[in-house]
């Protein structure tokens, strides 16, 4: 168990190394595109943050541990909605794009419903509801490269103070770090709660939820701290709707995916933890303080409800 203990530790260092080095790699494409931060943080920052959620949901399905598969991406996506934008929130007030709030915000909670819709009509996610699901995810895809096409600046790019081979590195190297360093996170904690009596499904919505989404909150909070807004909160909105249209997609394509009554709850907590940041950000178009205190707070009180 010391051993366990030890990885867990390791794997919160690559996290967060990771997450430095992705963050400023993933900058620089930005400017050497001349498109918006906030695009990169919608797709390459996003999909690569959760790339852990992926991995996971595929292998529980493929191992028969749906609980986790389905638990996994609900949990990760309320975890990234209280506890990120909340600990971003209060560690530096964010300006949010008026587009994002009633675009891809708006988005990334209407197909939480078309999820839940989906679990309601035969208590299974099948083949044919991930069809549907990738299909709605190459549609949001497709719109990004159309914005980042339209959104293109015409000014002369600004000197670099990366190499494009460092930039490589950065974006590479950050990924494989948080990648892995989430998984080592997943594997410790999982195995630390299953020797303290922990079921299934409290491990998939709790402790694997946020060790996979450990990089959404690693990344956001470097790009917040480094400035860079656009990265901070398209990571989470788009890690959100990666999340549910793709890992759900994807997984349901391998296999149907039953869904317990008692994700029902949970996929309505994620809806109204959308809803409830999003009146919290519009009228300011900002991410104050206060709004990040009531999202952790929240969170808080979700937690304790879990562990009843």
């Amino acid at each position: 168990m010391i051993l366990v203990w030890i990885l867990l530790v390791v794997g919160f260092v690559l996290l967060i190394k990771g997450a430095d080095y992705f963050v400023e790699g993933s900058s620089a494409v930005a400017k050497i595109l001349r498109i918006p931060s906030i695009v990169i943080g919608l797709t390459i920052v996003a999909m690569g943050t959760s790339a852990p959620e992926l991995a996971v949901s595929v292998t529980a399905a493929l191992t028969g541990n749906n609980e986790i598969a389905v638990g996994n991406v609900i949990g990760s996506n309320i975890f990234n909605l209280m506890v990120v934008t909340g600990t971003c929130g209060v560690i530096l007030p964010m300006a949010v794009d008026k587009g994002i709030l009633n675009g891809d915000f708006i988005f990334s909670i209407l197909i939480s419903g078309v999820l839940l819709a989906m679990f309601a009509f035969d208590m299974k996610i099948g083949h044919l509801d991930g069809v549907i699901l990738l299909v709605l995810f190459a549609y949001f895809i497709i719109k990004l490269v159309r914005k980042a096409l339209k959104e293109r600046t015409d000014a002369q790019e600004e000197e670099e103070r990366l190499s494009k081979v460092k930039i490589f590195l950065y974006v590479v190297g950050g990924i494989v770090a948080i990648v892995f360093g989430g998984d080592i996170v997943v594997d410790c904690a999982s195995q630390i709660a299953s020797s303290f009596g922990l079921s299934q499904n409290l491990i998939g919505l709790t402790i694997v939820a946020m060790g996979t989404s450990l990089p959404e909150l690693v990344t956001s909070v470097m790009a917040a701290k480094k400035g860079n807004v656009g990265i901070a909160i398209g990571n989470i909105v788009g890690s959100n709707i990666f999340n549910i249209l793709f890992v759900i997609g994807t997984t349901a394509l391998i296999c149907n995916v039953p869904f317990d009554q008692k994700f029902v709850i949970d996929t309505i907590v994620a809806i109204f933890s959308g809803v409830l940041l999003w009146a919290g950000t519009i009228r300011y178009k900002e991410l104050r303080k206060n709004c990040g205190i009531v999202m952790l707070l929240c969170y808080a009180g979700y937690f304790i409800y879990l562990c009843k």
